[in-house]
């Protein structure tokens, strides 16, 4: 028989859709019907492709459904799922950034589903304002004189620079032009916000008489961007936030702070590396401050816009706003999580972030003795595991230059690092480490308590 009548033979004996899609009937309801179908029929040009390919394939229709069960699964199984984040980062932004608690997520939702009071004032019984739900906590947490949310802090960005300097010029140093995650850069923001950008000083060093000699008669605003993602050492100048709003006051142009991290909680009255809180920044003269919700502050993603009534209400009547509005479910868990800040000093253990922030590393080493003493002792041996003192990051380009004391629990036995990560993402309760040294870690400091039989049950899963 020529190869083209094997090949064609061979074809004959893949399944058709219609006797899959009988066979597998009972799975094919978590998902859209397309869905299904589309997948199905790609596993089929698959297999016609081994085929032709001349892969050896003893039983095709066998093989087939094997194919066929393997990939519905994965369509069926849903593609955001929680994960175990043993790379020590609390604000890991590939997890998610800031970790919330269940307890106050869970409660936050009850309050908005099936349907909430979004946009509806129950007292007057007509339509409110959305952001409302928050303005009071944010500005009695920062001093601000009015606040508003949008959904991250580079649309926060956006929207300042737009409604408050477009068609005119934006004055900011060269040593904050900075690039963070996925490629935004303040350049191009400024351009995109519609305003031209005037570069004044240098990379390192930056003086107050640089800004004076910028303003002109179209100067629409001076912008400070926090550096977050890196720090410039050694031979340099910055112009302290009182003297440049002094200067902004006396040319009667704003003041734009993009803050980035955002801290509400006084971390150095916590114990914890020192960051300016929010408050700080206005009451040093900021004309606006937008900050993430997401990172420091311990909420879901949004960002936060507050400072000068007047100039927050120009932000607000810009058409850009709608578009770049937050949804019920954020004001929902933003709500929460800002009541959770009692005083500087004082968060609730529901603003998980804040509480994992908070773990001494003799606390995490007593877990990590915990958790090691219930693997066997052959099991220990075998994997060469152990419990070592490391340092985290924050992560999410927050508080750059520090380190957090932490506890991992560290693989050093004869199967490769490479190997043992694979087969902890793979695990039933993914569990995310690192390598070092060749070396695989997981790391105490972000995983809540919560989640530590979850660990321990991918310990035991993957440590067989």
């Amino acid at each position: 028989m020529s190869r083209a009548n094997q090949v064609r033979a061979a074809f004959r004996e893949i399944p058709s859709v219609d006797e899959i899609l009988s066979q597998f009937s009972h799975v094919l309801s978590t998902a859209p019907y397309p869905l299904y179908l589309k997948t199905i029929r790609s596993v089929l040009n698959d297999v016609r492709k081994d085929i032709q390919n001349s892969s050896p394939i003893k039983d095709i229709s066998t093989y087939t459904l094997g194919k066929v069960e393997q990939a519905l699964n994965t369509v069926s199984t849903l593609n955001l799922q929680q994960v175990i984040n043993g790379t020590g980062i609390i604000l890991h932004t590939g997890l998610g950034r800031a970790p919330l608690s269940t307890k106050l997520v869970g409660d936050a939702l009850k309050n908005v589903v099936p349907y909430s009071n979004l946009e509806l004032d129950l007292t007057k019984g007509k339509r409110g304002e959305r952001t409302q739900h928050v303005e009071s906590y944010i500005n009695s947490l920062t001093g601000s004189e009015a606040a508003l949310v949008v959904n991250n802090n580079a649309a926060a960005v956006l929207i300042m620079l737009n409604s408050l300097a477009e068609g005119k010029e934006v004055i900011i140093s060269r040593g904050e032009q900075v690039e963070i995650g996925g490629s935004f850069r303040i350049p191009d923001v400024i351009k995109k916000s519609g305003c031209n950008m005037v570069e004044v000083g240098t990379t390192n060093k930056t003086h107050l008489q640089d800004y004076e000699n910028a303003i002109t008669s179209n100067t629409g605003a001076i912008l400070v961007a926090h550096t977050s993602n890196f720090k410039v050492m050694g031979f340099t100048k910055t112009v302290e936030m009182v003297e440049l709003s002094a200067l902004a006051k006396r040319k009667k142009i704003p003041l734009i702070l993009d803050l980035g991290s955002g801290a509400i909680a006084d971390f150095h009255k916590l114990g914890l590396p020192y960051e300016s809180m929010v408050q700080s920044y206005l009451k040093s003269g900021a004309s606006v401050v937008s900050f993430s919700g997401d990172k420091l502050l311990g909420g879901p993603q949004a960002g936060i816009i507050c400072g000068k009534k007047t100039l927050i209400r120009k932000i607000h009547k810009n058409p850009i706003y709608r578009a770049l509005r937050c949804d019920k479910f954020t004001f929902a868990i933003l709500e929460a999580t800002l009541r959770t800040y009692l005083t500087p000093t004082d968060v609730q253990k529901e603003n998980l972030t804040m509480t994992l922030f908070n773990r001494s590393q003799a606390e995490l080493f007593k877990i990590g003795k915990k958790i090691v003493k219930k693997i066997p002792v052959k099991t220990v041996k075998k994997f060469g595991v152990e419990i070592k003192k490391t340092e985290v990051e924050a992560g999410s380009g927050s508080l750059p230059l520090e380190k957090f004391p932490s506890v991992a629990i560290v693989f050093k036995g004869k199967i490769k690092a490479s190997e043992l990560s694979r087969n902890f993402r793979s695990a039933p309760n993914a569990v995310l480490g690192y390598i070092t040294g060749n070396r695989f870690h997981i790391d105490l400091k972000a995983i809540p308590v919560s989640q530590e039989k979850q660990l321990f049950s991918s310990l035991n899963s993957v440590l067989q």
